[in-house]
């Protein structure tokens, strides 16, 4: 039997799966919205390899 995302202890509940009650669902959301979880990607700060747009005063 698979065990819960969150607490790792209690078998998954089917009302609440990968969790075993709402309290573990609330938890991941949660950290999601925390900023815990992240997907990897390149920074933000890095340019693109898109150049900019020609600047309007240089006309």
């Amino acid at each position: 039997m698979k065990k819960c995302a969150v607490c790792e202890i209690k078998p998954v509940d089917p009302r609440f799966k990968p969790f075993c009650s709402k309290r573990c669902a609330d938890v991941d959301l949660s950290r999601w919205l925390k900023g815990s979880y992240a997907i990897p990607g390149r920074p933000a700060d890095q340019a693109d390899d898109v150049p900019s747009a020609p600047d309007p005063s240089d006309a």
